[in-house]
């Protein structure tokens, strides 16, 4: 008798515990997200955070969530941004593309300093300026390439060069650049002002004899195209007419501070006897 008691006493205590574990599964069950699971197999995986996202596990969470769209990842083709839209039923949207400048040209104009630390870029500034003797200028230390998901800066001399057709707009290497030096611009730009001081000409010159001089020939020749933040001239992005090589010519840098990134990059090589760090 008692076994029999003891056997149904433990069937109701089963069944009772069975029905409450059943009702805490469906009061705190969590849905799990295909669709975020879906997008994720369908980005690049880069996790570069180009996005503005921890990385493509969460970019991908996010579009589950239409927060943000197919669009803005830097790194994904049309073809993998159509496939995510029409995977997940909405709009691929469409963000301008990006691609990283060095607005420097330090190896061959700014004077080099004694400096035997450690071989990244922000140590160096914190340890009297770095290598170079310009505040603002590339300190050429490789930091940014180290982080670049994609190879597409190379050191070349004593600076970074980045090479357009690798780069992906991820912005991992300016924001990892202790001085602002490099800069993100639409990725249809071929033509930039490879200088980062603000400083006036004499200084500038004192320190590098690529530095722009300030003298808003530039400006005043190419109006619309060149404009000037404080002494230092630069390209303007938003305007209509995009800079040619033939404005190069007409122009006349005196310091030779306007031109493509693929002469710039010869230029530097030129400078650096071939050599690549």
């Amino acid at each position: 008798m008692t076994l029999y008691t003891a056997l149904i006493v433990m069937g109701l205590l089963g069944l009772t515990l069975g029905a409450i574990i059943g009702v805490f599964v469906k009061l705190f069950k969590v849905e799990q997200d295909n669709r975020a699971e879906l997008a994720l197999e369908l980005l690049p995986g880069a996790n570069c955070g180009g996005c503005g996202k921890a990385g493509c596990a969460d970019f991908a969470r996010a579009l589950a969530a239409g927060e943000v769209m197919p669009g803005n990842c830097p790194v994904s083709s049309l073809e993998q941004r159509a496939a995510i839209a029409l995977a997940l039923e909405i709009d691929a949207g469409s963000v301008a593309r990006k691609q990283a400048v060095v607005c420097c040209r330090a190896d061959i104009g700014a004077e080099e300093m004694n400096y035997n630390g450690i071989q990244d870029c922000n140590a160096a500034n914190l340890v009297a300026g770095g290598p170079t003797t310009c505040r603002y200028g590339c300190l050429g230390l490789g930091s940014c390439a180290r982080v670049c998901p994609f190879g597409a800066i190379e050191i070349i001399g004593r600076v970074a060069v980045v090479h357009p057709e690798l780069c992906t707009g991820c912005g991992q290497c300016a924001r990892i650049c202790p001085r602002n030096v490099i800069k993100m611009v639409p990725a249809n730009a071929n033509i930039h002002v490879y200088c980062n001081s603000p400083e006036k000409a004499a200084v500038k010159r004192s320190l590098c004899k690529a530095g722009c001089l300030g003298c808003r020939k530039c400006e005043k020749l190419l109006p619309g195209k060149i404009k000037f933040d404080g002494l230092l001239a630069v390209v303007d992005y938003d305007a209509t007419d995009a800079i040619t090589p033939a404005d190069i010519e007409k122009c006349n840098c005196p310091v030779h501070g306007i031109m493509t990134e693929k002469e710039r990059c010869a230029v530097a090589r030129e400078a650096a006897g071939g050599k690549r760090v």
